[in-house]
């Protein structure tokens, strides 16, 4: 059996991270921003290695994770934002939208990005997934961006060697 990797503990010493938070829905997107800086440090992040832009809305966040992660200055990127369903169909554009331009945005830079954006029907499922019920989902972004970053760290110093 081949060797197993990702299961260990994470390898994100000294490493930049940024974190692009939307300013719609604030009342959620700040408790994820607060789960997100909450677990870079738990993992060893430095907290002043920790840089947070806020955008106007999850629409933006693509656009702007992919300057940040060209700038070659970040190691890892989480995206949060929440996109919460109303009664036109501007919810289904604007979800699908981001979560391709975010997907885009980390295969083109080969940067890890995050999708921490909350797609929900109501307010109070948003809240649930922000330090509710079912937890922070800004926390499990932030763990999915720095695993990444690890990952990419081990394969390439092994490609080093």
């Amino acid at each position: 059996m081949g060797r197993i990797l990702g299961t260990d503990e994470l390898y994100v010493q000294n490493a930049r991270v940024a974190i692009v938070v939307s300013m719609f829905n604030e009342q959620i997107t700040t408790l994820l921003h607060s789960g997100a800086v909450s677990t870079a440090t738990k993992y060893g992040a430095d907290p002043e290695a920790l840089d947070t832009y806020w955008v106007t809305g999850a629409f933006e966040i693509p656009l702007i994770a992919l300057e940040l992660a060209e700038s070659g200055r970040y190691e890892a990127i989480c995206g949060l934002g929440a996109i919460i369903r109303g009664e036109t169909p501007h919810f289904d554009f604007v979800a699908s939208e981001t979560g391709s331009g975010i997907m885009r945005a980390c295969i083109d830079s080969r940067v890890p990005i995050s999708f921490g954006i909350l797609t929900t029907d109501n307010l109070g499922d948003a809240s649930e997934r922000s330090g509710g019920r079912v937890g922070n989902k800004g926390e499990e972004a932030m763990y999915a961006a720095l695993h990444s970053a690890s990952l990419i760290r081990s394969i390439r110093a092994e490609q080093s060697l």
